[in-house]
């Protein structure tokens, strides 16, 4: 039961980066795949809330609970905070890196608006 516990635990983390990794590249992907579009707003739309309020993200929460089962630490502070922020960056760059990644997400949907724009005159011609 342990063991399983821990893979579980292993595999919501890996699913935590997985989701990170869809929410910087996937407006890039919709640029290909139109409908690719409506999960990343959504997940954008997450990402704003749960970086500006206290809300706990499920995933995480996810993670705790095999965690715990597994007898292994619970994570005190959030994914971000614990695999993240410290780890590939200082703290102190946080904002910065912050700011950086939204960036990139919004010339994402900057990208796809403007090539949805150009097919559709395009299919008016």
């Amino acid at each position: 039961m342990v063991r399983m516990a821990r893979f579980f635990a292993e595999a919501v983390m890996l699913l935590h980066f997985a989701v990170l990794a869809f929410l910087l590249v996937g407006g890039f992907l919709a640029w290909r795949w139109r409908w690719v579009i409506y999960p990343h707003l959504a997940m954008g739309m997450w990402a704003v809330l749960s970086l500006s309020t206290p809300i706990t993200c499920p995933i995480t929460v996810w993670e705790n609970h095999f965690r715990g089962l597994a007898g292994m630490p619970l994570l005190e502070t959030g994914f971000i905070d614990h695999y993240i922020d410290g780890v590939w960056y200082p703290e102190s760059a946080s904002m910065l890196v912050q700011l950086v990644l939204g960036s990139i997400v919004i010339i994402s949907w900057v990208g796809f608006y403007a090539g949805h724009r150009a097919a559709r005159r395009l299919s008016r011609c």
